[in-house]
């Protein structure tokens, strides 16, 4: 009797495993990987996961770098500095008729205020990337 119910709860463990991961899901982990590149001082990295990242020219890329970075010393002056990125419990969003999922980010700074972000993500060759 006990070897039958093990036996079934590591069958409904092993069930519980294989649950397929929602699209919204996939969204919302990649743009917060995005934005953990951000927060730990790579703006190029949080570049990177832009859609159109490896047709941009150079001068444009330079320019976003540069924007990412007065942004986070935005944050650190008025908030005291961007502390964590973690996903929504809103997770996301999806739109079939654009093909986009609108990823829900919250956004955490040192002064204890919170922030949630709506980032579009849309797959490019198998990989969510920000729109």
């Amino acid at each position: 009797m006990k070897r039958g119910v093990v036996i079934g709860l590591m069958g409904l463990i092993g069930l519980m495993g294989c649950q397929e991961v929602s699209l919204e899901q996939q969204a919302a982990e990649a743009a917060q990987g995005y934005y953990q590149r951000l927060l730990d001082g790579y703006p190029d990295g949080f570049l990177a996961g832009k859609a159109a990242y490896d047709e941009m020219p150079s001068d444009y890329r330079d320019q976003l770098v540069k924007a990412n970075e007065q942004y986070m010393k935005d944050m650190q002056q008025k908030h005291n500095g961007l502390c964590s990125v973690a996903i929504s419990s809103n997770v996301g969003r999806s739109d079939s008729t654009l093909h986009v999922v609108y990823a829900f980010l919250l956004l955490s700074y040192g002064d204890s205020t919170k922030e949630e972000v709506i980032v579009p993500m849309v797959q490019v060759d198998g990989e969510w990337k920000m729109r």
